[in-house]
């Protein structure tokens, strides 16, 4: 089903909420750069994702022809954003591990992502919008 009830809305959706995720992990790395022994995180969303949707099994499968498009069959992939800390490395005297300006290219990265994925739901909605419209 297309529009806001389909497979592709609902990855949308989880996209954005993994994307949200992201931005307070980040922002929390950021808070705690000069902590004694705080060990950054981040969010994994999209390898998972990618795993997911690679290692699914459906019974009808339509053909894509371009990455973009919607997959046929199924619900789609049904991947929870995860956070994971890395407890391996030391950046700092402070056996502190955030680098603050990788954060930061993170922080834009992540920022840029989720415009476009909020330009991308309300390209949805609007086109649901006009075909309940019959425009």
């Amino acid at each position: 089903m297309i529009g806001l009830t389909g497979s592709h809305f609902r990855l949308l959706e989880r996209t954005l909420d993994a994307a949200s995720l992201r931005q307070s992990v980040i922002a929390n790395n950021i808070a705690n750069s000069d902590t004694p022994y705080y060990k950054r995180a981040e969010v994994q969303f999209e390898d998972l994702l990618q795993q997911q949707m690679g290692n699914s099994v459906r019974t009808l499968k339509g053909r894509r022809t371009d990455p973009r498009h919607i997959y046929i069959g199924g619900q789609g992939p049904n991947v929870e954003p995860q956070i994971k800390i890395d407890r391996n490395t030391v950046m700092n005297n402070n056996l502190n591990n955030v680098d603050i300006d990788a954060e930061m290219a993170l922080m834009a990265k992540n920022q840029l992502r989720y415009n476009t994925l909020i330009q991308q739901v309300s390209h949805e909605i609007k086109m649901t919008r006009t075909a309940m419209e019959g425009r």
